[in-house]
């Protein structure tokens, strides 16, 4: 179970907080994240109805939770004026620029078909021109769009800072989006603690520590021993535990060098 409050401390890197699964116990998840050790957390929103919900979040919880916000290629169908929506987005990351450290997440998934392939490069190039005129990174979503996305970063987005959230591709497909740049990060999530996840065990393995980053993507994907439950940024230790295992170090050095990562990435203090 949980160790408490003197375990070595880590970063959530990437986590839905804001979303309604948290409605009735927010403030209680938060306080359980603090009390086992997670220095911070990047919550992430995907739709601008919700921006608000996460501005007001990390305002609640300033120094503690910072914000990437953008639009989730899965949500762009839902978005009444997406075009308005970036330029809202542009205002608030202007505006708020100690609180929103990143554009995204944004990216290709052609698993889901709730929005064409065509409309989601639209607002992939479009986000990554936003990051650029922001001077922020870039939090990329991909499923089974591997090849596709790193090509569009490889022309569209060179020498921005990228996270690969919740990496999903081949060991190959890692190491190719390491080469875009020295500021790409591969981000694991729950199922690298999966007894059968061998590719994400070996792209734990082959991934340098100075290019790892953990995250829970809570609600979603929640580690073993959770699996089935809700997913909540305490959770987070279960994934730098098993990459510690995986690469035969300790904790403690998971924790620091990812933690490290994050500030590095996001341009925390």
């Amino acid at each position: 179970m949980f160790q408490g409050k003197n375990q070595t401390v880590l970063i959530d890197a990437h986590a839905h907080l804001d979303l309604e699964h948290y409605d009735h116990d927010r403030d209680q998840t938060i306080e359980r994240a603090k009390a086992n050790g997670i220095e911070r957390i990047i919550n992430v929103g995907i739709e601008s109805s919700r921006w608000q919900n996460s501005l007001e979040l990390a305002r609640q919880n300033q120094g503690y939770i910072y914000l990437a916000l953008g639009l989730h290629p899965n949500d762009i169908n839902r978005e009444q004026n997406p075009d308005e929506a970036l330029l809202y987005l542009e205002k608030l990351a202007i505006d708020n620029p100690n609180i929103i450290v990143a554009i995204g997440e944004t990216g290709l998934d052609y698993y889901h078909k709730d929005t064409t392939p065509e409309l989601q490069e639209e607002y992939f190039l479009k986000q990554i021109e936003l990051a650029r005129r922001v001077k922020l990174p870039l939090v990329i979503h991909c499923r089974d769009a591997m090849a596709d996305t790193i090509a569009l970063l490889r022309r569209y987005a060179s020498q921005l800072p990228i996270m690969m959230h919740c990496f999903t591709g081949t060991p190959q497909e890692a190491m190719d989006c390491l080469k875009l740049g020295e500021n790409v990060y591969i981000s694991l999530a729950g199922p690298v603690t999966y007894k059968n996840a061998h590719e994400r065990h070996q792209v734990a393995s082959i991934v340098p520590m100075n290019r790892l980053l953990v995250e829970t993507d809570c609600p979603f994907l929640t580690p073993h021993p959770f699996r089935g439950r809700r997913n909540e940024p305490a959770y987070v230790r279960f994934v730098a535990e098993k990459i510690a295992e995986i690469k035969a170090i300790s904790y403690d050095e998971v924790v620091q060098i990812t933690g490290g990562n994050v500030k590095e990435l996001f341009g925390i203090q």
